[in-house]
């Protein structure tokens, strides 16, 4: 059973993404809350599996909360879901640095949402497709810190490889006929290098990608 927590200022909100998330068997919302403040101590009580996000929220918005919850290691397990009704939200790509997992705007579809709760769940990162590209130019432009590729130094020449890869937003599927390798060893790989840089999921991937100067927005 994932166990999630809904955290949006907007009780419609809230109540409309509970109803979704616990039609289906393997979804259960175990609170649902209007505040950053009470989103943290929501989170370090019950410990779900997924946090459904919004930023703008009073009495510490999402991205306070998300960087709380981020920065504490007894809920290294907890995945955040940044949901926003603004594409360009300038926060975003913030949230996503201080540790968020994803990041999907309001009106996605019902099953892309269920979705998003799954694959983060899974340890997966998973970005909005129409504003993943933006999101990253400005994340490598202007949010990144300078580049510093030192921790990349306990990679091999392949590992770097798939990394450089999972930068340009590609799966492991993918990965693995780049390179012609199986998709199972291309998930090796980046489990391995996950572990190595001490990455929370795939999207930690991308931004070090990016920082470390594997790929560009370009490309």
């Amino acid at each position: 059973m994932i166990r999630v927590v809904i955290a949006d200022d907007q009780q419609l909100i809230r109540a409309g993404f509970r109803s979704l998330l616990e039609s289906e068997p393997d979804l259960e919302v175990v609170a649902d809350v209007g505040t950053g403040r009470d989103a943290v101590a929501a989170v370090t009580r019950l410990r779900p599996d997924v946090v459904l996000m919004d930023i703008r929220m009073p009495d510490g918005d999402g991205l306070w909360a998300t960087e709380q919850i981020v920065r504490t290691p007894e809920l290294a397990g907890t995945h955040i879901v940044v949901v926003t009704t603004f594409e360009l939200d300038e926060y975003v790509a913030r949230a996503i640095r201080a540790g968020a997992s994803g990041f999907l705007v309001k009106d996605t579809e019902p099953t892309e949402l269920i979705r998003a709760v799954r694959v983060v769940a899974a340890g997966e990162g998973l970005l909005s497709p129409s504003v993943t590209r933006r999101l990253l130019e400005r994340m490598a432009s202007g949010l990144a810190e300078p580049r510093d590729d030192s921790a990349l130094t306990t990679l091999t020449e392949r590992e770097r490889e798939v990394l450089a890869l999972v930068g340009r937003g590609l799966t492991n599927a993918e990965i693995g006929a780049h390179l012609f390798l199986s998709p199972l060893t291309a998930k090796t790989h980046v489990s391995r290098i996950m572990s190595k840089l001490a990455a929370r999921d795939r999207v930690q991937l991308v931004i070090l990608a990016y920082e470390a100067g594997l790929v560009t927005p370009r490309q």
